[in-house]
């Protein structure tokens, strides 16, 4: 299954943490990925710049785009694609 790093970005006025609703309905999304057809194998926000990563897999990008466009209403998503160390090793580049 291809495999996706995501990032979504947005300011501190859209922060969706700052409102308990907002921020419950992402969460409740997020555990939802499964359902969207997407897995989600880690996700972090970096402290202090209103930035979230996934590392996911779906059968297309256009799946983790579908899954992640609640995000986008609060700033920018980006889904690119990726591939484990190990195939990046086998095959010889990055």
């Amino acid at each position: 299954m291809p495999l996706f790093v995501v990032q979504h970005k947005h300011d501190a006025a859209t922060c969706p943490a700052g409102s308990k609703e907002t921020g419950a309905q992402l969460l409740q999304l997020l555990a939802g990925a499964s359902q969207a057809g997407v897995t989600i194998h880690g996700e972090a926000v970096v402290d202090g710049e209103h930035e979230l990563h996934l590392i996911a897999d779906a059968e297309n990008a256009e799946l983790v785009e579908r899954f992640m466009a609640p995000f986008g209403q609060m700033g920018s998503v980006t889904v690119r694609a990726a591939s484990r160390c190990e195939r990046v090793v086998d095959r010889g580049y990055c």
